[in-house]
């Protein structure tokens, strides 16, 4: 009988702690570019370009990439595989705003599974500096959603972003 109020309460734990875990999150990050936003808008919307400034891209030399569609046109994917540092996955180009904002959809397949979504917009600050946001978002499914109440996928990825957009930044404003 105890056995079974033990498993009860575990249980009735799970429950409570799926009932309040986040079902979402969105991380971004923003920096400014001395570079018109034109400029900058057009370097972001080449996925093969990320490769010069990806957090990612540096934590594995060795990667394998692949580029189907034509770049920076929606439809347009890359896919990598990777060390356990940066996985297996691919990004299309979903939606393109010319001149404002890039979307893509992230599709991880290795280590874990998940789908996000990821953005750039381009913001003029004036005729010669560009402010850069880069965004993910995406759902927090079970049991994930749980692991979430622990960690904080801002404190994961946000200084990822704030180093890749430091790397956007030097190779745009040293060209």
């Amino acid at each position: 009988m105890i056995v079974l109020y033990i498993l009860m309460a575990i249980l009735a734990l799970i429950l409570l702690l799926a009932a309040i875990a986040p079902k979402r999150y969105d991380v971004s990050r923003s920096i400014e570019i001395n570079r018109p936003k034109s400029v900058v808008f057009g370097y972001l919307q080449l996925l093969k370009n990320q490769d010069e400034w990806s957090p990612w891209g540096k934590r594995d030399p060795n990667m394998v990439k692949n580029f189907t569609g034509i770049d920076g046109e929606v439809g347009a994917v890359s896919s990598w595989k990777g060390n356990k540092d940066v996985g297996e996955g691919e990004q299309e180009l979903t939606r393109i705003v010319d001149g404002e904002r890039i979307e893509s959809e992230l599709r991880f397949l290795k280590p874990f599974k998940s789908t996000s979504n990821a953005y750039m917009e381009t913001k003029a600050v004036d005729a010669d500096t560009t402010k850069v946001i880069w965004g993910f978002s995406g759902k927090n499914k079970f049991p994930m959603s749980i692991m979430m109440l622990f960690m904080s996928m801002d404190k994961a990825i946000g200084k990822d972003f704030e180093e890749g957009l430091a790397s956007l930044k030097q190779i745009l404003e040293n060209n």
